[in-house]
């Protein structure tokens, strides 16, 4: 089991002997990341990144033909909070520099990447992640009985347990409770921000779900099945990359 303190890390390099030699300067820094994969295209970065949800990239800048700059914007738009990034780049290039500095990125390779460097960044990585304002302290909302949430009418209250899962809806969003639902005049990305991420997970573009709630999950057909506490199911059809995300997080 990985230690609590020790971040996620995903290596995202185009060309195979850097990503080797990479990821065995990384070896010798496994009590500080754990390197959950080591992607070689913009779209096996992509799908990973949005599947294991990691602390830090290595991210090369230049992906064949296209960038890790493009990479980021397009994650951007779907995770509220982006990984820390550690960029790795044969070239000392202004304009690349600037984007990077754009990402809050926690440092800046010349490759070959020299060991000391590697390990000051990673140093600063750590420490930005650990005393970073996005690590998740229960508000006191998270922390009180119930939830509050603007609806159409005024508000609604309810209490964690007694919701299984929010949908997207435009710029609005939809509540769905055991015994009822409601549409939030908050989009999903805004209900991110604010939920518990130990409890909600969003799964996709357009879930977010209620994991003290989930009871099954069916790969093959991709749906889930949550169960309330008085026994009571709602059956879930989730998106492939929601399956995925799921099982991977739970």
């Amino acid at each position: 089991m990985m230690n609590r303190d020790t971040l996620k890390a995903i290596v995202v390099e185009d060309e195979r002997y850097p990503r080797l030699s990479l990821l065995q300067k990384l070896e010798e820094f496994r009590s500080q990341i754990e390197v959950i994969d080591a992607c070689d295209s913009y779209d096996a970065a992509l799908k990973s990144i949005l599947l294991h949800r990691p602390d830090l990239l290595f991210l090369d800048i230049q992906l064949q033909g296209r960038d890790s700059i493009q990479l980021l914007n397009e994650l951007q738009n779907s995770m509220h909070t982006l990984p820390r990034v550690i960029f790795t780049t044969a070239y000392a290039d202004r304009r690349y520099l600037m984007s990077a500095i754009k990402f809050s990125a926690v440092d800046y390779l010349l490759k070959p990447v020299d060991k000391n460097e590697l390990a000051l960044a990673i140093a600063k990585a750590v420490n930005t992640h650990h005393s970073s304002p996005n690590t998740h302290h229960p508000s006191p909302e998270s922390q009180s009985d119930k939830l509050s949430f603007r609806t159409v009418n005024g508000k609604i209250f309810v209490k964690q347990n007694d919701i299984a899962y929010f949908l997207a809806d435009g710029n609005y969003s939809q509540i769905i409770l055991f015994q009822d639902n409601d549409v939030l005049l908050e989009s999903l990305r805004m209900l991110e921000q604010r939920l518990d991420p130990n409890v909600f997970l969003r799964i996709d573009r357009k879930t977010i779900i209620n994991l003290k709630r989930v009871y099954k999950i069916n790969s093959k057909r991709r749906q889930c099945t949550l169960k309330a506490e008085d026994g009571s199911e709602l059956i879930l059809d989730i998106s492939k990359s929601g399956t995925e995300t799921l099982l991977n997080n739970i």
